[in-house]
């Protein structure tokens, strides 16, 4: 039977990574299956790689990482700039073992112009992918592109969108980073989100509505991971909650109280849900 890898994003944790915070959990996510970790990366320079790759050998855990570019860049209009940005990033996610870095790495979350996505816009964001693409493939890296709502981006909100991209700028390590928190306001159905992104998807963050408890918002879990096991999805399942978030990106994440009442919720309540609901869906998620 295929198990897809569960991972957790540690602001689930802890507001950056921060190994002293995190290793003290790890008894507790190794016993509910999480096999995979993603680092945000908001700060490229702040992360101890030795340390950190140690851990994870320590741990036996795989790492991922991830970010959104500082509200200073613009990928279309000054992409070497960008490009410049992610270029620490990349060695940093090469340097811990991880094998890809994802998220929102073609534009700012929290940044809207209030208005669709341009063609010059789509165009400057696509020849943007593609040096990125070839600067992550230099380190053995894939990319990830993740389409989030209208509220946090213009620039690619669907599957749809992001698939558009992937094929425009045609890297083989390019893909797709999809959200059930972000499907559920954009998507007509997980059903369709899911299928269309198919032949490009890479990584999942499953995510409650409310950015809280898994099971204790509105998502509708069973057809999610319906969808998910329908396509024959194979690569990790992340579990995303935003219990503590870096001030760098409270704001865009519109992020201002607390997403549950107990936060330790997310991970005694909220991993066991996602696993016992995925196998229902006939999905086995985790070890």
């Amino acid at each position: 039977m295929m198990v897809n890898t569960l991972g957790l994003h540690t602001f689930a944790i802890s507001p950056v990574w921060d190994i002293a915070l995190i290793e003290p959990q790890m008894e507790t996510l190794k016993a509910h299956g999480v096999g995979l970790l993603e680092i945000p990366l908001l700060r490229p320079q702040e992360l101890d790689v030795e340390a950190t790759a140690a851990f994870a050998r320590r741990h036996d855990v795989e790492l991922l990482c991830s970010l959104g570019l500082p509200a200073s860049l613009d990928v279309a209009s000054r992409p070497d700039e960008a490009l410049a940005f992610l270029a620490p990033a990349m060695r940093a996610t090469q340097a811990i073992g991880a094998a890809a870095l994802a998220g929102v790495t073609y534009g700012t979350i929290g940044k809207t112009s209030g208005r669709a996505p341009t063609r010059a816009e789509i165009d400057g964001i696509c020849r943007f992918l593609e040096k990125a693409a070839g600067q992550a493939a230099s380190h053995g890296l894939r990319l990830g592109i993740e389409p989030c709502n209208r509220y946090e981006t213009h620039l690619v909100n669907r599957a749809s969108d992001a698939v558009r991209i992937v094929e425009q700028v045609g890297a083989p390590n390019l893909f797709i980073h999809l959200d059930t928190y972000h499907m559920h306001i954009e998507e007509e159905s997980f059903e369709a989100g899911f299928r269309v992104a198919a032949p490009y998807l890479g990584y999942v963050h499953v995510s409650e509505a409310n950015r809280g408890v898994p099971g204790r918002g509105m998502l509708n879990w069973q057809d999610a991971f319906r969808a998910i096991a329908a396509i024959g999805y194979e690569g990790p399942i992340a579990l995303e909650s935003m219990n503590h978030v870096d001030a760098d990106i409270a704001g865009g994440l519109a992020i201002w109280r607390p997403v549950a009442e107990n936060p330790q919720d997310v991970i005694e309540v909220g991993l066991p849900f996602l696993r016992d609901t995925a196998g229902r869906a006939g999905l086995t998620l985790g070890r």
